[in-house]
């Protein structure tokens, strides 16, 4: 490797281990460290002070940009879930369908049925109201039930369509979208096994963690009849379908001027569709207006700061981006000369830790792996776009919006959130790649 690729690579590991100091050391505010790292590694690459700062703005409002709504109307949705007593109502359900204690197993089947089709984040914040009864109703490890969630959620994310990262990696790589999917199913089962909860087992034993506290319910509607479970799943399952529809109409419709596809990609829109789902559920729980807007300003109240670190995420990432580090990985993972699955798993696993996205480090390793793939007889391009989505996932750490998710939404510590979603995220990563290998080789 030339001087200047390595130097890139040293400096990310140290804007990465300034970060980890002054959040986990120096007790220092996660949007002030995200800011003097992002400082380090542009400082230290050379680039223009004003140029740092406009990466690092642009960085921050690119994920703002797609996540704020999500996230504020997500928070909404669960505080309206929450006060008209849905949650538990879905809840005591499951706990009666399952068993109590099997209902992680449950939390992962919802999981799966959510993360088809819904973010990370839109899932997760939906899912949290329902996580949190079942923890206090079952009397089971908050851990035990989360992770688990986690992992599946995470996984749905990186390897399946129609998420952008493996669609974009499926047209890159000229993988058929049906095969993806099956394979896909294939190996989320084995690392949703073993990254959930077989890991969640070992983690209530080392790791201390509570649940946070549920949304303070107005005593107005504390007293209120409990919606049916057809209500509440009603209201669960809307958001799911308004934002399936685009990817229908994507599918059947090729057309992309029809009148079909255009208002499918309005009302597909995951702000739309969240801002739409919190309408229905307000109306759907016979909330008044008041009422509504009370549980709308408690819930949202306790996502500011969650929103600013999140963004600082995002500039940090763009900082990294901009100042040439994920180019920098690229290139030491083409030196290796790997198998074509093993390559693009490894570009995309270098370029998530650096950037902490991983719909960037699909696209990276997608265009670095394309050639390859294309070119070499026998590659089975659908088995390399799931291994390039699990190494997308490896390693979640602090310049991750998705590491500040989950932190804040389950009320953890830096270190709890290291040694749990970290964990888990780098047990998705590792058994993924050894998974879609394995399948590879017999198939």
């Amino acid at each position: 490797m030339n001087p200047e690729i390595t130097h890139l690579l040293l400096l990310s590991l140290l804007s990465v281990a300034v970060l980890i100091t002054l959040i986990a050391w120096v007790r220092m505010n996660a949007f002030l460290a995200l800011l003097l790292a992002a400082m380090v590694m542009g400082l230290g690459s050379g680039m223009n002070p004003a140029a740092m700062m406009t990466a690092f703005e642009k960085g921050m409002g690119g994920t703002l940009g797609g996540i704020a709504g999500i996230l504020g109307l997500g928070t909404i949705l669960g505080g309206l879930l929450a006060a008209s007593g849905g949650a538990e109502v879905l809840a005591k359900a499951l706990i009666k369908l399952f068993g109590p204690k099997r209902v992680h197993w449950c939390l992962m089947a919802l999981g799966l049925c959510i993360g088809l089709t819904t973010w990370f984040a839109v899932g997760l914040v939906m899912l949290v109201p329902i996580l949190l009864t079942l923890a206090r109703e079952t009397k089971e490890p908050f851990l035990k039930l989360a992770i688990p969630l986690l992992a599946v959620l995470s996984i749905m994310h990186g390897v399946m369509p129609p998420h952008p990262g493996p669609v974009v990696a499926l047209q890159a790589l000229h993988a058929d979208l049906g095969k993806v999917i099956l394979w896909g199913l294939l190996a989320a089962v084995p690392v949703a096994a073993i990254s959930g909860p077989i890991f969640a087992r070992w983690a209530v034993r080392h790791v201390q963690a509570e649940a946070p506290k549920m949304p303070p319910i107005d005593p107005s509607v504390a007293s209120r009849k409990l919606p049916s479970l057809g209500v509440t799943i009603a209201v669960l399952t809307v958001p799911i379908m308004l934002l399936l529809t685009q990817t229908v109409a994507e599918l059947l419709v090729d057309d992309k001027e029809s009148t079909i596809r255009k208002v499918t990609s309005v009302i597909g829109n995951p702000t739309l569709a969240l801002g739409l789902s919190v309408i229905f559920a307000g109306l759907a729980f016979r909330f008044t207006r008041n009422e509504a807007l009370r549980i709308g300003e408690r819930a949202i109240a306790a996502v500011g700061m969650t929103l600013l670190v999140v963004g600082a995420g995002g500039g940090f990432k763009g900082v990294l981006e901009a100042s040439g580090a994920a180019n920098a990985i690229g290139a030491m993972a083409t030196a290796a000369h790997l198998p074509p699955l093993v390559f693009g798993w490894v570009c995309a696993a270098l370029v998530r830790v650096a950037t902490g996205s991983a719909t960037v480090a699909i696209t990276t390793a997608s265009g670095l792996v394309a050639p390859l793939v294309l070119s070499t007889p026998g590659v089975n391009p659908e088995l390399v776009v799931v291994g390039i989505g699990c190494g997308s996932l490896f390693l979640s750490h602090l310049n991750d919006a998705g590491f500040w998710i989950v932190k804040e939404t389950l009320g953890l510590t830096v270190s709890q959130t290291l040694r749990t979603w970290t964990v888990t995220e780098t047990l998705v990563g590792v058994t993924g790649l050894f998974v879609a290998w394995g399948l590879d080789s017999v198939f």
